[in-house]
């Protein structure tokens, strides 16, 4: 066991469980809005919210259908405009400010789905024994310290004995088929 640690299994469930706690009540505050507990925000968080559901609907093949639908009516219409400035300025000038606005909610979406990742990776690597706990934090590095770390694991796997994808798949299906052979034995 790591002795960095400094903490037994159940001290570690304990706090497991004070994690899974806090989810829920959390989750159950979300549920129940203006429920008026300690734990609930005093705002809701709405741009979240907005940014959530507008970064799911606007990936959609949905909208990518009605983004070709404006497209081809734009492109129908340029002859009745005569190809003029404004008509094209009209998609440059949309477009552009799609765009603009776009940007923010998926830099939204992306920074909440990294700071889930990472969440749900601390807690495998502080729920696995041989797994290191500064590991936790390194989203906080600097990219100095980054690449230093990169460079370390690259090290490591150099130091590896080089196998081929071919060998790899070899030793998996090897595996599998002994785990299946021992299922079996043991159903029977």
């Amino acid at each position: 066991m790591n002795g960095n640690r400094g903490t037994n299994r159940k001290e570690r469930a304990r706090s497991f469980n004070e994690l899974n706690a806090v989810a829920n009540r959390a989750a159950a505050t979300e549920a129940e809005p203006g429920n008026g507990t300690a734990e609930a925000p005093s705002k809701p968080d709405r741009f979240g919210q907005f940014a959530a559901q507008a970064s799911a609907w606007l990936g959609s093949k949905w909208a990518f259908v009605g983004a070709i639908l404006v497209i081809l009516v734009w492109a129908l219409t340029g002859p009745l405009f005569h190809f003029s400035d404004t008509w094209q300025l009209v998609i440059n000038t949309g477009t552009t400010i799609v765009t603009f606005l776009m940007v923010f909610l998926i830099q939204n979406t992306q920074n909440r789905d990294a700071r889930a990742i990472n969440l749900k990776l601390n807690e495998l690597i502080r729920a696995i024994d041989a797994a290191r706990d500064q590991m936790i934090n390194i989203e906080s590095l600097s990219d100095v310290e980054l690449q230093e770390l990169h460079s370390k694991y690259e090290k490591i796997k150099a130091d590896l004995p080089a196998e081929s994808p071919e060998e790899l798949r070899e030793d998996v299906r090897a595996e599998v088929k002994a785990e299946i052979k021992a299922e079996a034995k043991g159903a029977s």
